[in-house]
C-alpha cells in the first residue's frame, strides 16, 4: 500500500512563494502519474498539476505560468513550486498517485493560506 506524506504548506503573503513536497513510500507501480489537487472551503477538489514518470506535465489554467511541478524519482518525491501566490490559491493541497488499473492513493493534505 502506498503512503503519501505532504509538507511545506503554511501562511504566505500575496505575491509570495511556497514549495510543497510529497514523498511516497511503499511499492509503487510504474509508470504512474503523481499530481497535486486542492480544495478550497465550499468548493470541489480540483486538479492543479500532474507529472508522469517520464516527465510529462499538466497544469490547470488557473496556475499555469505560476506553478511548477517536478519529480525526483530516486526519492519518490514530487514537488510543487508555487510562485506569485494569490488569495484564491488558498486551499488544502493534496498529493495523489495514480498507478493505473484503478489504483489511486491520496495524502492527508497540507494547508496553504495566502493572506496579508
Amino acid at each position: 500500500q502506498v503512503q503519501l506524506v505532504e509538507s511545506g504548506g503554511g501562511l504566505v503573503q500575496p505575491g509570495g512563494s511556497l514549495i510543497l513536497s510529497c514523498t511516497a513510500s511503499g511499492n509503487i507501480l510504474s509508470p504512474n502519474t503523481m499530481a497535486w489537487y486542492r480544495q478550497a472551503p465550499g468548493k470541489q477538489r480540483e486538479l492543479v498539476a500532474s507529472i508522469t514518470t517520464i516527465g510529462s506535465t499538466y497544469y490547470s489554467d488557473s496556475v499555469k505560468d505560476r506553478f511548477a511541478i517536478s519529480i525526483d524519482n530516486a526519492k519518490n518525491t514530487v514537488y510543487l513550486r508555487m510562485n506569485s501566490l494569490k488569495s484564491e490559491d488558498t486551499a488544502f493541497y493534496y498529493c495523489n498517485v495514480d498507478e493505473g488499473l484503478g489504483i489511486v492513493s491520496w495524502g492527508r493534505g497540507t494547508q496553504v493560506t495566502v493572506s496579508s
